[in-house]
Order: C-alpha cells, then sequence, then structure tokens
C-alpha cells in the first residue's frame, strides 16, 4: 500500500507544481507585406504623336504629351526610342529633332506647355533612335515622388532641314516609337 500511496501523492505534487508556474506572454499577429506599383500612362489614346506626309524642306511642327504616374512609390521616369522598318531612302539624318520636359500642354494641344529648362534633347532624329534605346541610356532620369497622380509633359518638335538634298525626295523615316519608362 506505501508504493501505491507514494506514486498517488508524486503524481499530486508534480501537477501542483506546473499549475503553479508563473507565465508570461506576448504576441505582435497580422504582420503582412504588400509591394508597390509602377504604372505610366499617357493621353495619346493610342494615336501616333507624328504621321507626317509630303514634306517638304524647311517644314516644322511639334506635339506635346502627357505621361501620368499611378505609382505609389517614387519612380525616375526615362525616355528613349525604338524603331521598326527602316526604309531604303532612310531620311531621318535630315529631321532636326527637340525634345523638352516641362509643365502643360496635352496630346491635343500645346497651348500652356512651358520647359523646365533648356532642351533635353536636340540632334536629328536618327541621333535619337540610335543612341537614346533604352531605360539606360534614355533621357532624364525625371523624378517623380510616388504621389498620384504625378505628371509629366513633354513636347517634341521636328524640322525637316531646309538644306536637305534631292536625294531625300521621296525618302521616309523607320517607324519610331517614343517609350517612357518608370523605375523604382
Amino acid at each position: 500500500m506505501a508504493i501505491p500511496v507514494g506514486l498517488l501523492l508524486s503524481g499530486a505534487l508534480v501537477w501542483q507544481a506546473s499549475t503553479a508556474a508563473f507565465v508570461g506572454i506576448s504576441g505582435n499577429s497580422g504582420n503582412n507585406w504588400s509591394a508597390g506599383t509602377v504604372n505610366l500612362t499617357n493621353d495619346s489614346n493610342g494615336i501616333p504623336m507624328f504621321v507626317v506626309t509630303n514634306m517638304v524642306p524647311g517644314q516644322t511642327g511639334s506635339r506635346c504629351i502627357e505621361i501620368t504616374s499611378a505609382s505609389s512609390v517614387p519612380v525616375n521616369v526615362r525616355m528613349y526610342s525604338d524603331t521598326t522598318a527602316v526604309p531604303a531612302n532612310d531620311i531621318s539624318t535630315y529631321i532636326d529633332l527637340t525634345v523638352e520636359d516641362g509643365t502643360g500642354g496635352t496630346f491635343d494641344s500645346c497651348g500652356g506647355f512651358t520647359p523646365t529648362g533648356s532642351a533635353d534633347f536636340t540632334g536629328t532624329l536618327a541621333q535619337l533612335t540610335s543612341t537614346r534605346t533604352d531605360y539606360g541610356n534614355g533621357l532624364g532620369p525625371y523624378p517623380l515622388d510616388g504621389t498620384p497622380p504625378d505628371t509629366l509633359s513633354f513636347r517634341i518638335t521636328w524640322t525637316f532641314q531646309a538644306d536637305a538634298p534631292p536625294s531625300a525626295q521621296s525618302g521616309s523615316t523607320p517607324n519610331v516609337a517614343f517609350i517612357w519608362e518608370a523605375q523604382s
């Protein structure tokens, strides 16, 4: 009988010791992470900025475009170009181009466009399309703070050189895409 009573008493002591311990708990729940977004749009509605036909030497024109960032994080925007369908009689070396960033001006009208400073690019269309070909060597950067809607306006002015040679007649340029890219 002594052994069963001893087991019973030792079990009661162990049970009593485990319920008499002090306990402290601290927790921090609800943790989660979400990524920011980088998003650019423009006001062209998919319409090309320039579709110029029957140019003559000395002719000029300009067009504006508004780039809008809905990014939730700070970004740097750069502008570059891409070309396709280079024609046999490429006249892009005879088209002078000026690219300016600023405020005001939209795809529908450059009225109210104010440049922020000197031109971002001055040269020929051929120079732009051969030197500004990706984000790394694009024009800019144009910093935006990640507080949508952030907007940038650009004015692109072209001139068909007054001294373009007779060999430029019936020539054309490659299909040119102007691209604005944002990276955080």
